[in-house]
């Protein structure tokens, strides 16, 4: 979409068009997905809005798909169990692939916690000729539970929300993420210049 000043943010069943600072918002020759993988708090929001931020200052149309916005609509209907997890997985794996073949760059900032499902997705990817870059958010769960402003951790220490990832529900570390981002011994800047770093090889910009 060449000449289009606008961003482009999927939110429920919507997409909403915002206005633009940039004369141009360009997709790129080829798309591709970013996949923030890790525990709840661990930075993966506050990364995927940062890295947008950085594209969207160099033209690139991008897109991101936040578990939590997601889990409000398009996946309203799944709960948490391990089965209704790797839905959830699977579905915003297909939305984001969607958008890649249209030329987007596919931010999803989600816990997908389980190997299985993160490596589907990827081989989908790969089937497909879809650029796709795994980033493991890690933080210790203390910390998380530290950062938590919505106090989820709290409810599920007060036994409020059950089959929480990380606490009575498993979170599955990637063994070979394309980049792992330790988000207590970075800065949110630093974490964004190696993050910043890698996709700019990946979409040769």
């Amino acid at each position: 979409m060449h000449g289009i000043n606008t961003t482009i943010l999927l939110s429920d069943y919507l997409i909403q068009i915002l206005p633009s600072k940039k004369e141009n918002l360009n997709t790129c020759d080829r798309g591709a997905i970013i996949w923030l993988t890790g525990l709840s708090g661990s930075g993966k929001s506050t990364l995927a809005i940062g890295l947008e931020r950085l594209l969207y200052n160099r033209g690139v149309a991008t897109l991101i798909l936040d578990g939590d916005q997601l889990r409000q609509g398009l996946c309203a209907d799944l709960g948490f169990s391990q089965e209704d997890r790797r839905e959830n997985i699977r579905r915003v794996g297909e939305v984001a692939k969607l958008f890649a073949k249209a030329g987007f760059v596919a931010i999803a900032a989600l816990i997908s916690p389980f190997k299985k499902e993160r490596q589907l997705v990827r081989d989908s990817c790969y089937r497909e000729g879809i650029p796709f870059m795994e980033v493991f958010v890690d933080a210790p769960l203390s910390l998380c539970e530290q950062r938590d402003s919505r106090g989820l951790y709290a409810k599920v220490r007060r036994g409020e929300i059950k089959e929480f990832t990380g606490i009575d529900s498993p979170y599955e570390q990637p063994e070979h993420s394309d980049l792992h981002l330790s988000t207590d011994q970075l800065s949110v800047e630093e974490a964004l210049d190696q993050l910043d770093c890698l996709v700019i090889r990946l979409l040769n910009l």
